[in-house]
């Protein structure tokens, strides 16, 4: 069987956040939850994590449900855990007590086993004028681009 290349990226992560340190993560999700993501049916806008009880989770992230899921059907915005090691997990626990980090999904694609996985960053917040200015070296690569194909 043939897998689909899923990758679902949030493009407002890099533009909003600073991001420092990544990982990637396990879901634990439901079967009809993985069906809907092999169909690409998800998506990781306004999607954050959070600790509770020494465990991290991921908030608002939106699975649609899976279209011949009957009365199995999952919720599609629910807390859904991240599987990380202890390890991995004190260190963001760590760098998140301190003020003005907090932690963002940035990718959620299948990995070569079909697991679905989910990359999360350590990310500082950017400020308006951080944003601006990667408006414009943005623009500034796409005009150099332009000038460098003539």
């Amino acid at each position: 069987m043939k897998q689909l290349n899923i990758n679902i990226k949030n493009k407002r992560a890099t533009f909003d956040y600073e991001l420092l340190d990544t990982y990637t993560a396990g879901l634990v999700l439901t079967g009809t939850e993985i069906k809907s993501i092999r169909l690409g049916k998800a998506s990781l806008v306004d999607t954050f994590c959070i600790f509770e009880k020494e465990a991290l989770w991921v908030r608002n992230m939106n699975i649609t449900e899976y279209f011949y899921g009957s009365y199995n059907n999952h919720v599609a915005r629910r807390d859904r855990k991240l599987l990380l090691n202890k390890k991995e997990l004190k260190k963001i626990q760590r760098l998140v007590k301190e003020t003005g980090y907090t932690i963002v999904p940035t990718r959620l694609f299948l990995n070569e086993r079909g697991l679905a996985k989910l990359n999360i960053a350590v990310a500082r917040g950017k400020k308006q004028y951080d944003k601006r200015q990667s408006l414009k070296e943005k623009d500034d690569k796409r005009m150099l681009d332009r000038v460098m194909k003539k």
